[in-house]
């Protein structure tokens, strides 16, 4: 089963996911994506590394190149979150990459190793503001990226200021 979490910043989506993971019985992996990019980044690293203390996850940092990554079988995989990863993989060499197709072939990867995929993206696109051109690609690219995933999932949860709205499949029983 795949399950997509998307909505805004800082709107509850990682405790959603979390709770969602939190009654899988087999193995449980939290692919973290964001780098540690100067203080901020390594501080908030650091306090999602104390959030998930004893809830049975093992982290795995994974920037790019989902499609290379080798897990158990029928595991549980947290990916966190899809804005980073497509940042990463934008930008990751000398000038702008296409990060669609190594997103989505990762993605099918881990759906084929999974017994529970959630992934956790971000609405970037609503503000209506322009943004430098490199900025704005990123937008449109995470926004194929977002439907593309939204037409490959089980479930769709846009999550908004911390209550969860169902918009596409069936609630999940852990979910009130």
């Amino acid at each position: 089963m795949m399950i997509l979490l998307t909505g805004g910043s800082k709107c509850g989506k990682s405790g959603i996911a979390e709770t969602i993971l939190s009654d899988f019985t087999g193995l449980k992996f939290y692919i973290a994506t964001m780098q540690p990019y100067g203080r901020d980044a390594r501080e908030a690293i650091a306090r999602h590394h104390k959030m998930r203390e004893g809830k049975g996850f093992s982290t795995i940092e994974r920037y790019t190149d989902l499609a290379g990554l080798t897990l158990p079988q029928e595991c549980g995989i947290l990916l966190e979150c899809m804005g980073n990863l497509c940042a990463n993989e934008m930008f990751a060499k000398d000038g702008i990459s296409d990060p669609i197709p190594p997103i989505l072939r990762g993605i099918s990867h881990l759906r084929k190793i999974a017994g529970l995929l959630v992934i956790v993206t971000n609405e970037v696109g609503a503000d209506g503001i322009r943004y430098s051109p490199e900025t704005m690609q990123y937008i449109r690219n995470l926004g194929i990226i977002n439907k593309k995933l939204a037409e490959r999932s089980d479930v769709v949860i846009e999550c908004v200021a911390g209550i969860p709205l169902i918009r596409k499949g069936e609630k999940p029983c852990c979910i009130p």
